[in-house]
């Protein structure tokens, strides 16, 4: 009945965290690339400060595993929402003394906060059984969906909050809401681990993780899953406003696409419970590929808005899907070493696909950015299906 209790009790923290930890996102991506051609005279580098916080979230994802392995996540989570009230600050303080570079390190350091965040949904999945995985995974992504409304209103309403000095208002609510995780997050009761435990010691090496087919294919689905998303949402708010489409409208384009991203949280449990990880993660990339082909169709504001959202519910199948795969690919006294390794893999890819994607879309345009969805999907969802088959095929032996 403690027990019970206590893994209600996190999950709510975490489901709390979530909702203000993830809306730093979708301010840093909306307003990045905004910024960076503000205060950058290369429109080619506009979308770098989106890169570097993908970057940030890459590189820190190592560290922090180390981290909760050594202190705990609890030890973790409150450092990583310390990093995130100076991300927020750092970036304000750059839009305001309009310097590119320290705003740049402003959404790294933002990106080093959301390596934390991030581990939210393993942490709702410590100690439960295969079958209550993908529902607690679920719950603390439902955390995204309110994220997905603060974000977006928050920079909709700040962005000229400070009169001369546009978006910085912004940054400061970013900061804010850090703020408001630190309280929130002294609530979670995660114990310490002890050196030697059975915890901490032993396990499969990285080499040996790598070399696991169910493995590897788990944070392939995740890392196309993340790096398409992350792409071409890259690219989307400029693209919107390049081709006569408003900031707001921009900004709404980005409120649309989060919530599509976290809404479908509420049923993706269940889906995966009755139909399996690998048929949720194989939808969730064709329906990514059905973003693709809406935007390929036109640019009006219409075509920008259902392929944003196309691309958001493909993620959440997808990737949900792919964090359920890990989940299970793994044993308990390797789970920091194969979710750290996952999110490394899964986020500096993330990282390496929007550097490419402001002077693709520069170069090539919003076409090309759309077209590259196709074979990126067709990589994993082969392999994928194919295990999906042998399993159907050794269940009716069986």
């Amino acid at each position: 009945m403690d027990r019970s209790f206590g893994m209600t009790r996190n999950l709510a923290v975490l489901v709390a965290a979530q909702s203000l930890g993830a809306a730093s996102g979708p301010i840093v991506i909306s307003l990045g690339g905004l910024v960076g051609q503000q205060l950058s005279s290369n429109a080619a580098i506009a979308t770098l400060p989106v890169s570097v916080y993908n970057l940030g979230l890459a590189l820190g994802t190592l560290p922090a595993a180390a981290i909760m392995r050594r202190f705990g996540r609890r030890t973790g989570y409150l450092l990583g929402a310390t990093i995130g009230v100076l991300s927020g600050l750092l970036a304000a303080g750059a839009i305001t003394l309009g310097v590119f570079a320290l705003f740049c390190c402003g959404t790294f350091t933002a990106g080093l906060y959301a390596s934390y965040v991030q581990t939210y949904r393993f942490a709702a999945a410590d100690g439960l059984t295969d079958g209550a995985r993908g529902r607690a995974i679920s719950w603390v992504m439902v955390g995204g969906l309110i994220a997905a409304i603060i974000g977006p209103q928050l920079v909709i309403a700040t962005r000229l909050a400070i009169p001369g000095v546009a978006y910085a208002g912004s940054f400061i609510s970013q900061a804010a809401l850090a703020l408001l995780a630190l309280p929130i997050l002294l609530l979670l009761r995660s114990p310490r681990p002890v050196a030697g435990s059975a915890q901490t010691e032993g396990g499969r090496s990285v080499r040996q993780l790598l070399a696991s087919p169910s493995f590897l294919l788990a944070v392939a689905a995740g890392t196309v899953s993340y790096g398409l998303m992350a792409f071409v949402m890259t690219a989307a708010p400029m693209a919107m406003v390049g081709h006569g489409h408003s900031v707001d409208h921009a900004a709404h384009g980005i409120q649309w696409h989060v919530l599509a991203m976290f809404a479908p949280s509420l049923v993706t449990g269940k889906l995966i419970a009755r139909f399996g990880k690998e048929r949720v993660t194989a939808t969730g990339l064709v329906i990514i590929g059905g973003s693709g082909a809406v935007a390929l169709a036109g640019l009006d504001i219409t075509h920008f808005y259902l392929s944003l959202i196309l691309l958001g519910l493909g993620w959440n199948f997808g990737f949900i899907g792919a964090t359920a795969m890990v989940a299970a690919a793994h044993a308990e006294n390797e789970r920091s070493r194969a979710q750290g390794l996952n999110d490394f893999i899964v986020f500096g890819t993330v990282a390496l696909g929007s550097f490419f994607s402001g002077a693709l879309l520069q170069a090539s345009g919003w076409s090309l950015i759309n077209l590259l969805i196709f074979p990126a999907i067709a990589l994993v969802l082969a392999p994928l299906i194919w295990r999906m088959a042998r399993g159907d095929r050794g269940a009716a032996a069986a």
